[in-house]
Parts: structure tokens; sequence; C-alpha cells
């Protein structure tokens, strides 16, 4: 199966994150292999290891880096276990870290997934497919709270109590398997807007990050990640929208402090030390590369580098 996705700014990537040509590279979020393939086109005798819990992904980037002379280590698993990726393959430190937290666009556009707001198929939206827990058990299973908590906190719907009331009244007569039921209840309660989208984009969004926990494991990974970089290793992260990019940020922020105590303490007591410089305020992508890649739009790239 061909996992197709244009990998966003790679240029500036491969630019600022490759110091060394025979180091480790650590690419959290695989993917088609996209970024891994120009990262080990710049390395020597280095290793590219690339992790990603779709096994679709695995296998194309596979093949798609199969004639790279580096050496490769693929590995399907989550990024919240890269404390136990990196322990089980005796890796203790590494040049660099990638993450790049879009959907990519295979999943976006292979229907059956569910990803897709646009194309009806049944409610899934697991990027590891070996989960169990998926779009359909949010959407019939969650009540009205915890509905409208997600739409409102992870989707930032101001129509969010709307639709989870509207969401429970539809499971009385009868269950929700499609994602093109769900638009439909969507699509009755909010209004269309051509200046903020389709109606549904928000709540697949929503729907989307409490199936995969995309949130909640970030800022842990991100520290796992700095505190396995050499000395001069850089860490490099993508983000795709607000609430991503604010937990990268924020990580970042107090990850650079060399005092983290709150501003109306006298001295500091926290003895918290920086562990990492920012490298420049967030990149976006070329007027060019949206011309090619209109996914690449709302992307954000933030760069720090191992004190």
């Amino acid at each position: 199966m061909n996992f197709n996705h244009l990998s966003v700014m790679a240029d500036e990537v491969t630019k600022n994150l490759v110091t060394n040509r025979n180091g480790i590279y650590v690419d959290c979020t695989l993917g088609g292999g996209g970024h891994s393939l120009l990262i080990a086109e710049n390395l020597d005798d280095g290793l590219i290891v690339g992790i990603d819990q779709d096994q679709a992904a695995i296998e194309s980037s596979k093949i798609r880096l199969e004639k790279i002379s580096c050496k490769k280590i693929f590995v399907q698993d989550n990024f919240s276990h890269l404390e136990k990726i990196l322990s089980d393959r005796e890796i203790d430190f590494a040049d660099g870290f990638l993450f790049d937290l879009g959907v990519s666009s295979y999943q976006i556009d292979t229907a059956e997934r569910g990803f897709s707001y646009i194309h009806n198929a049944p409610l899934d939206m697991r990027m590891n497919q070996s989960q169990k827990f998926s779009a359909r058990d949010v959407v019939n299973n969650y009540d009205e709270e915890n509905l409208y908590k997600i739409f409102h906190e992870y989707g930032e719907e101001k129509f969010s109590n709307r639709i989870a009331k509207t969401i429970i009244n539809a499971r009385k007569i009868k269950s929700i398997e499609t994602t093109g039921e769900l638009v439909k209840i969507i699509e009755s309660v909010v209004p269309f807007n051509k200046k903020s989208g389709h109606p549904a984009k928000r709540i697949f969004q929503a729907i989307r990050i409490e199936v995969n926990n995309e949130l909640n494991i970030l800022q842990s990974s991100i520290e796992t990640a700095v505190n396995h970089l050499k000395s001069g290793g850089r860490i490099a992260i993508i983000t795709f929208h607000s609430l991503e990019d604010r937990i990268v940020k924020n990580t970042f922020k107090i990850m650079a402090s060399d005092c983290i105590c709150p501003k109306d303490l006298p001295i500091c007591v926290c003895n918290h030390k920086a562990q990492i410089k920012i490298l420049s305020k967030a990149v976006t992508a070329t007027e060019e590369e949206l011309k090619k890649n209109s996914r690449a739009k709302s992307a954000k790239l933030r760069i720090a580098e191992k004190i």
C-alpha cells in the first residue's frame, strides 16, 4: 500500500536538525518516511530510527528508505513510549529528534480510516489500528458532559454544547456508525461559515485527538527526547493547530529557563536549570510550498538545541 504524504517544511527540518553526519536521529512520527529520507540522505555512517504506530507507515517507509546506505531501525509504537524504545535499543543519547504532529495525507485520504469528514466511512480515526478504542466509542458511549468537554477543549468549537446535545438525542434513535451520519448531525445545528471552513472540521479534530490521546502525551514525550539529546543536539517539532503549538511553545519555554519560580518570589528556590536554547521563533511554510501543499498552511516548526 502506497503511503502518499507530502512532508511539510522538509528542507527547513533537514537544514536545522542534521548537525552530525555520523549521528543518531529519531523520527518520532515516521509517516510516509519523507522527513526520514531527507535526514538519511544527509548521513554518512549515521543511524535513523523511525517510529510510527501505523503499520502502513512502517511498511511504506521501509520501501522508501531501502536504498539508503545509513543504518536504519523501524519501530511500530507510539512516541509516548520513547524512553523504552531507546532503552531497548541501547540508545542513550541522540543527535536529533523530530516530531511531525500532523495527520498524514494517506490517513486522511484513505476513506475507510474514518479521519475525513469529506468521505463517508465507518467511524474509526485510530492511528494504531490494533487499538480497540475508536471514534465510534467516543460518539456513541461518551455522555453529554464529556462530549461537550472534548469538543470545547480539543476542537475549540463554540457550538460544542448544541452538538453534544444533538448527538445524544440522535443516539436514542439509533447508534451513529459512520462519518457521514455524524457530519449530517453537525450540519443540522452548526451554521455554515465560509471563513471558518466545514462545520465538522473542529469536531473531527477533537474526536481524533481524544481517540489517539494526542495532547496528553506531548509534553512528557518532548521532555524525554530532550533528556536523551546530546549537547548540541536538536529537537524539531511541527504542529498543525493552536493546542499542540501552545504545549510545544510552553514546554520549550520552561526547559529553556533557569528559573521557573513565581514572579513574586524575591529569590529563586526552584533550582531549575535550562536544558535547551530556543533557536528561533516559529517557522512557517513558504509561499512556494503552500502552492504545492495547502495542508502546510497551519504548520509551525519550532526548533531548540540542547545546552
